[in-house]
């Protein structure tokens, strides 16, 4: 069993989205100054308000010499602070501030700030395994083809109506609603090419997400590998009730997707450049789109009576 991480030999360092959550930045900075500040040999709460800064901040702290680094914020947070500090020596602490927070939920450090505060007082590194798109990292998953057009809608019913569970459900169903055209791919695992028409592609990495989601592959994922999915449906409308028996965890599993188990696959699409939903954020990626698992490529702060939810063993 590993041994509980010493904040007071360590420098530990912040970095949070203000951006997440709902603007209670003064008293979360409290909370979470008086909760750590005391017990570590330095302290650090770095702030933006740009999503677009926070790989570039946590990859300063690094360079700073911070021996860990805290993400605070919501899932595309987390993902950003993990891009910066995979393949690195620095260990990540998790505080949850989104609005499904799957990777908090997945390896279990807490749903709450205050449980994650716990987990990050008294918790131990250890590594886990995280997905790479190219040199993207992503924790959650990537999605190809309606996906990312339904962040797109979300972003515009999000400045219209707020942040919420049911605004992201019905931007799912905007979204699908303007469906034209399913994509025509290559899948290739293991050696073995497979040509896939479809309107949704949905590389899991997270098996919480996939059970709450009431989707097979989640053991596929606890082993280390993906859970690839790609959608039977090719119309809006069996698509919608696809989409709404995900949203209200009544999916009919199989009859939805077809779900391919492995730890590296490469999409081929005959557009040149798709846009690609990694983590709840958006990037235009160039095909042919190289996946694959990065095996204990992340050192992070987990519960010390806990296990690595994300491998049979623990990692």
């Amino acid at each position: 069993m590993s041994e509980t991480l010493d904040l007071s030999r360590l420098r530990v360092c912040v970095v949070m989205n203000r951006g997440s959550g709902r603007g209670k930045e003064k008293r979360l900075r409290g909370q979470i100054e008086d909760a750590l500040k005391p017990r570590c040999a330095h302290f650090e709460i770095r702030p933006t308000t740009r999503g677009s800064d926070l790989t570039d901040m946590a990859r300063q702290a690094v360079g700073d010499g911070f021996g860990l680094i805290i993400a605070c914020g919501g899932d595309g947070t987390q993902s950003a602070v993990a891009g910066a500090l995979a393949g690195t020596e620095a260990v990540m602490g998790i505080l949850p501030g989104g609005t499904f927070n799957y990777f908090a939920r997945d390896l279990g450090v807490g749903e709450t700030i205050e449980d994650a505060l716990e987990t990050i007082c008294n918790g131990c590194a250890r590594p886990i395994d995280i997905g790479q798109i190219e040199n993207l990292i992503f924790l959650n998953n990537v999605s190809l083809g309606a996906y990312p057009h339904i962040l797109k809608t979300r972003e515009s019913i999000y400045k219209r109506w707020g942040r919420s569970r049911i605004a992201a459900y019905w931007s799912v169903l905007v979204a699908l609603r303007r469906l034209r055209h399913p994509m025509q791919l290559k899948a290739r695992v293991n050696g073995d090419t497979r040509d896939v028409t479809t309107a949704l592609v949905f590389v899991a990495r997270s098996a919480y997400q996939l059970d709450n989601f009431g989707l097979e592959g989640a053991d596929a994922i606890r082993q280390g590998k993906f859970a690839l999915l790609i959608a039977k449906a090719l119309k809006p409308m069996p698509l919608i009730r696809s989409a709404l028996r995900l949203a209200f965890g009544f999916s009919a599993r199989n009859s939805d997707f077809d779900l391919i188990e492995t730890d590296e696959v490469t999409i081929e699409s005959r557009k040149h450049r798709m846009l690609v939903a990694h983590d709840g954020e958006k990037t235009v990626m160039a095909s042919p789109f190289r996946l694959r698992v990065w095996h204990d490529g992340l050192q992070v702060l987990l519960p010390a009576d806990g296990v690595n939810k994300t491998r049979d063993n623990g990692g």
